[in-house]
Order: C-alpha cells, then structure tokens, then sequence
C-alpha cells in the first residue's frame, strides 16, 4: 500500500481540478507507483506467488484505463504517458 502523504502528492501532481481524485489519470499514477513498488518487491522475493498475481491485475487494469484515456481523449493520454514515463 502507499503512504497516504505519497498518495496525496500524486494526487495534486495528476488531478484535473482542486477535488478531482478519481479521474483516469489520478488512477493510472497511483496505480503506476504501487506497480513500482511491486517490482522492487520482487527483486528481493522471487518467489512471492501470491503477490506477483496481484501485481498483473494492477497492470491489467492499468492498460484497460490507458485503453480508455487513449480512445476518449488522446491528449490527456500523451500528457499522462509522458510525466510517468512508461511509454518510449
């Protein structure tokens, strides 16, 4: 899980208007950092099953709304791929 001060910092970082937290690109950010969690986890425990399924559920379900951004709105996509970086 993240740190709740980590999370809010994403939140300002990717929200679209002052309450805005549950936009796609809110959601993809959050979900990016937990990803990258999980993978220093895994450097350490290879063999942590259980959690390696958890981690492609996190990444299917980053695709899905990556999917969605990029068919609704292609700029908010570029944007969002662009600050987190996880497209060449």
């Amino acid at each position: 899980m993240l740190a709740t001060a980590k999370k809010t910092t994403l939140i300002e970082r990717f929200r679209t208007h002052d309450t805005d937290t549950g936009s796609p690109e809110v959601q993809i950010a959050i979900l990016s950092e937990r990803i990258g969690e999980l993978t220093e986890h895994f450097k350490t425990h290879k063999k942590d099953h259980a959690s390696r399924r958890g981690l492609l559920q996190l990444v299917s379900k980053r695709r899905r709304l990556l999917d969605y951004l990029k068919t609704h709105d292609s700029d908010r996509y570029r944007d969002v791929i662009g600050k987190l970086g996880i497209r060449k």
